[in-house]
């Protein structure tokens, strides 16, 4: 497959100056797909200045997909993003699955493919690496690689992994430094790095000293002046700010995300919409959070744009 060149060095420059956004997919209150409300979201995201846009990928409910809504949610962010910022479109289950979920992305004009963790069974390092092999050779979109849950790659598997032709990053949600010191000190001088923790502010400064300072961020979905702020006091040394900005917003906010699961997705949600963002309910087998959640999040949103001077 012929790759563009030029997508990585745009989402490398991308990654340098802005958190990438992970938008989330709008449904109606009957659970069908919004593609208005979702343009209307994804625009809101693009106008913010993030360094690339990642739809339909966790964030985004890419399980709770088919392929058709699949094709409007890319191609809408595509239509939206008009080449301003990268497009990087979720694929994932089995590589067959993914290949035309692929297919779909590359007719959308998408600009590149995050894998995420393949469906239901643990894999060994060889199968992990086959997973990639197979899709990379049946698509012209470079790929990131996204290790959580039953991926994880070790030294000699990265290698691999790296030395595929179409493969140019990895997105770490393991958050375990130690190995990942190792894949960035094993990787090519231009491989791709970002931290893909849920809540990764929290652990942005750690990430930061391992070599891996770009970060996906949920809050964007619904608060980019937090975002933003976060991100600027970050890469400007501005430890004052990154600390209150952690101590009194996102620590609360992730005691809030743990109580139950799912909320990693559900809470965003439900933060978006107390801001009027158009973005609807979450799919099963997610359930949006309960009355006492919500008057517990409502408080916390307040106070983490108080302390950026914006307003709810």
């Amino acid at each position: 497959m012929t790759l563009d060149p030029d997508t990585a060095r745009r989402l490398r420059d991308g990654m340098a100056q802005g958190v990438l956004s992970f938008p989330l997919t709008s449904f109606h209150d009957d659970g069908t797909l919004d593609p208005d409300g979702f343009r209307a979201h994804v625009a809101a995201q693009i106008a913010t200045g993030p360094g690339a846009v990642f739809p339909a990928c966790g964030t985004g409910e890419f399980f709770s997909l088919d392929e058709d809504e699949y094709r409007q949610v890319v191609t809408i962010a595509v239509e939206e993003a008009g080449g301003r910022v990268p497009v990087v479109a979720g694929i994932g289950y089995g590589w067959a699955q993914a290949v035309r979920f692929a297919r779909i992305a590359e007719e959308a004009g998408a600009d590149a493919l995050l894998v995420l963790p393949h469906y239901l069974v643990a894999a060994p390092q060889d199968g992990l690496v086959a997973q990639l092999e197979q899709i990379a050779a049946r698509t012209r979109l470079p790929l990131i690689a996204y290790q959580r849950g039953q991926v994880a790659f070790g030294v000699d598997a990265f290698r691999r992994v790296a030395a595929i032709d179409g493969v140019i990053g990895l997105k770490d949600g393991h958050s375990d430094l130690d190995r990942l010191q190792r894949l960035t000190l094993a990787a090519p001088e231009d491989f791709l790095f970002f931290n893909g923790a849920s809540t990764a502010e929290i652990q942005a400064r750690a990430y930061a000293t391992v070599g891996v300072p770009a970060y996906s961020s949920a809050v964007h979905a619904f608060a980019p002046e937090i975002a933003n702020a976060f991100f600027t006091a970050l890469r400007d040394g501005d430890d004052g700010t990154v600390e209150k900005l952690l101590r009194d917003f996102y620590v609360p906010l992730v005691e809030l995300r743990d109580r139950v699961p799912g909320y990693a997705v559900s809470l965003v949600k439900a933060a978006a919409r107390l801001r009027g963002r158009p973005v609807g309910p979450v799919r099963a087998p997610l359930t949006d959070p309960s009355d006492a959640d919500l008057a517990a999040l409502r408080p916390l949103l307040t106070t983490g744009l108080d302390l950026v001077g914006a307003a709810l």
